[in-house]
């Protein structure tokens, strides 16, 4: 039986969990080989779970972080087996969360998978993805090394991006010593004195974990944060609430305006309030179906969700945990940390040691000085201005195309890659943020362990016509 391969870009959470998954088909002996190009030192965490501070938490609490969307206990039973501590009101490190990643990947690069798949871990960087003529293999994928490896089907799992810079055409700033533009650096802020004033661009979770590393690694200093509206992330509860019965079947399916679902949340949280249930049990509970939620909005509708509810409706939705929370409220109620609003028009350099930040808010100009500057605005969404260059040669080359939204890539709702003439590729698929514009909520763990074994089932349809396959190779929405 000819084998055939799969070659997966980006070895972090997305790409990590397809590989897990496609290793876990039934039924087989599957023919199949998956090469997974990632440069970094560790396979499955990423950045979000890679890195080096213990202090840096989950935002979900363990019992909802399965890698296996069958088996929602395994990361809370993996915890028990090794005998780890019960994590404070069940928010773990992402260290920890990083190792269990990582432990569910070693056993199968050292041997072959029960159901015949092989994996294996190229250490190095993709450069470029050309098509091959005939039959057989349908890209040669360039690697850094020197090295090329020929693929039935490449799948993208690229993850998040570094935020894009604030203001452009950048000036010398971004090359500041003291301009942060990637806080997710290992040791990015480790050069920050403990007397230091430090600026954050941003007041989402990013900025959050900023001001819990400088906190542990003792700053004392004063802290300005600067942002459009000002909000930060609501904070969970000590303990999870109660759950709130789903609503979407008998209320929302069939709504088709931004308008008219805000009204039903609203209606939702109000009942909810009055029976006893926490509002954040009631937004929960919409989980399963905000990805239905979103593609039924025609393009404008999902405009209008960007301008108007966007940041309110991800600072509800993506919250941080309590001990997180506590950071916050201390440094706000000790005054060590000053809120500006207003949008970021310009950053010069003062001499080496210090940057100032112009904002503007209804037209009033304010100019605010510190020593560093954080950028903590989250990812970059738009596939169009990113520069990495696997993904330039694709997009020269029409086998990708960012969407109308600029949220990722434009893609079928399986996740195959529209061309530039519009076209979904048989040949090309991704996963994890970049399918941000289909289902909008597409970057946590729950979101992509099930976009791995959908696309896990239908590679596995595609290439396993002589491979017996039960009926659990299914799509789940």
């Amino acid at each position: 039986m000819t084998r055939r391969n799969i070659v997966i870009i980006g070895g972090g959470v997305a790409g990590s969990l397809l590989a897990l998954q496609l290793t876990r088909l039934p039924g087989g002996p599957w023919p199949l080989d998956v090469s997974i190009v990632e440069p970094r030192p560790r396979l499955g965490p990423g950045t979000a779970y890679g890195t080096e501070r213990p202090e840096w938490l989950l935002n979900v609490r363990s019992g909802g972080l399965s890698a296996l969307p069958e088996q929602p206990t395994h990361f809370a039973d993996w915890l028990q087996r090794r005998g780890l501590p019960d994590c404070p009101h069940g928010f773990c490190s992402r260290q920890t969360y990083g190792r269990y990643l990582e432990s569910l990947l070693e056993p199968l690069l050292a041997a072959p998978a029960p159901n015949g798949v092989r994996l294996r871990w190229h250490h190095t960087r993709a450069l470029a993805a050309q098509p091959l003529p005939g039959p057989g293999p349908a890209l040669r994928v360039q690697l850094a090394d020197d090295t090329s490896l020929n693929a039935h089907t490449l799948v993208l799992a690229l993850g998040n991006f570094p935020p894009a810079l604030p203001v452009r055409p950048a000036t010398d700033y971004q090359l500041h010593p003291r301009f942060h533009a990637n806080p997710w650096v290992p040791g990015a802020l480790r050069g920050i004195a403990p007397d230091a004033s430090v600026l954050l661009i941003g007041t989402g979770l990013t900025a959050l974990d900023v001001l819990v590393a400088l906190r542990a690694d003792g700053h004392r200093g004063p802290l300005l944060a600067v942002s459009r509206h000002g909000q930060w992330p609501a904070a969970h509860t000590p303990a999870p609430a109660a759950p709130y019965p789903n609503f979407y079947a008998t209320h929302l399916a069939g709504l088709h305006t931004v308008g008219a679902v805000l009204r039903v949340v609203r209606q939702q949280v109000a009942r909810g309030a009055a029976e006893g249930y926490n509002w954040r049990a009631v937004l929960d509970a919409l989980r399963p179906d905000l990805g239905r939620i979103w593609a039924g909005w025609p393009p404008e509708e999902q405009r209008r969700f960007m301008r108007h509810l966007a940041t309110r409706w991800g600072n509800l939705r993506h919250r941080n945990p309590p001990q997180n929370a506590a950071v916050l409220a201390e440094l706000l109620s000790s005054g060590r940390l000053q809120v500006h609003h207003g949008r970021v028009r310009q950053i010069q350099p003062r001499g080496d040691n210090q940057l100032a930040v112009r904002l503007t808010r209804h037209y009033v100009s304010t100019e605010l000085t510190a020593d560093h500057v954080v950028l903590c605005t989250g990812p970059q969404l738009d596939y169009a201005q990113l520069d990495e260059p696997l993904v330039q040669q694709l997009r020269q080359a029409g086998l990708l195309r960012s969407d109308a939204l600029h949220l990722g890539l434009a893609t079928t709702p399986e996740g195959a890659l529209l061309d530039a003439a519009g076209a979904a590729s048989a040949h090309l698929f991704t996963l994890g943020p970049s399918l941000r514009p289909q289902w909008y909520e597409s970057t946590a763990v729950p979101e992509l362990r099930q976009q791995a074994a959908n696309l896990a089932a239908l590679l596995g349809r595609q290439h396993g016509a002589s491979v017996a396959q039960p009926d659990a190779l299914r799509l789940v929405p």
